[in-house]
């Protein structure tokens, strides 16, 4: 158990708590408190009702649930939240499936993770140390 606290607040009267399913979860669950319809193609923010304070040198990461994922084809997207970000919560929503997606009042949309992070100081200079990968991308590691 961590000794690390997470202050949360309620934006909207519905907002649940983030909730962690299991105790060797890492995410905590995050709940609309609003009812949503997505078309296939379609995005839509949906709202957590909650905002948090997140503590520093840490950043929130907003997570796909693996289960509409796989089943829906709804994913997210833009997931990080700053430490200095205090308003509401907001998820968005992908409808990269082929039908019509409900997300109902109350329903787990998304999970929270909390990751450790550093803002390093960028220098510049005329030229960078040499590594066995080099230049190469996209796939040149898998040489198999």
């Amino acid at each position: 158990m961590s000794d690390i606290i997470v202050r949360w607040a309620k934006t909207h009267p519905g907002a649940k708590e983030p909730f962690r399913g299991s105790s060797g979860a890492i995410g905590y669950d995050l709940y609309a408190v609003e009812a949503h319809g997505l078309e296939p193609g379609d995005r839509e923010l949906v709202s957590t009702g909650i905002s948090i304070e997140i503590p520093p040198g840490m950043y929130g990461r907003i997570a796909p649930r693996s289960g509409w994922a796989v089943k829906f084809g709804v994913d997210v997207g833009a997931g990080v939240i700053d430490p200095d970000y205090r308003g509401t919560i907001k998820v968005l929503l992908f409808n990269l499936g082929k039908d019509m997606f409900v997300v109902q009042k109350g329903d787990r949309i998304a999970q929270l993770i909390f990751e450790k992070a550093d803002t390093p100081v960028f220098a510049e200079c005329s030229s960078l140390d040499g590594t066995e990968r080099g230049e190469g991308g996209f796939g040149s590691t898998n040489t198999k």
